[in-house]
């Protein structure tokens, strides 16, 4: 009998972290959107307290079309350049996105179109986001992403 109530004990135990699990998923996922948009809105902003939030010191970073890659200095300076140079954000959209959990690894693919505005002149860009999202500490952190035209 004994036997019997610790395996039903243990089998309600089991199926209620399994139950909480699967809630705080799509809160998570929740979480990791907020972070995605807060990262790349601090870009366009030069946001320099918002990337030092999410952006940590190991970031590594993959565009499209250049040939370096970029580690959280050169993040920083290009948004710096970005803003110094006129630039503004307009619009951004992830009109498709998909996000996989690994406890508190995140991997978030996404489609991206941005509107930017520079020196009174807009344009568009279309593309494709991987992107890396690590909880550390109890708060999202996006230590790299890669991006390309789609092309």
């Amino acid at each position: 009998m004994r036997r019997r109530v610790y395996l039903i004990a243990g089998v309600l135990l089991w199926a209620s972290l399994i139950g909480s699990g699967c809630a705080q998923a799509p809160d998570q996922r929740a979480e990791i959107l907020k972070v995605r948009e807060s990262v790349w809105r601090a870009w366009f902003a030069n946001d320099t307290a918002t990337l030092h939030a999410l952006v940590p010191a190991d970031t590594i970073v993959i565009s499209g079309g250049e040939a370096k890659w970029k580690h959280q200095a050169e993040v920083f300076q290009s948004a710096a350049e970005f803003q110094s140079g006129g630039g503004k954000l307009v619009r951004l959209e992830f009109p498709h996105t998909e996000i996989q959990l690994f406890g508190d690894v995140a991997v978030v693919w996404s489609n991206y179109l941005v509107e930017i505005e520079t020196n009174g002149k807009r344009s568009v860009s279309k593309g494709r986001a991987s992107e890396v999202f690590v909880r550390r500490n109890g708060e999202w952190t996006n230590p790299g992403w890669h991006t390309d035209s789609g092309e």
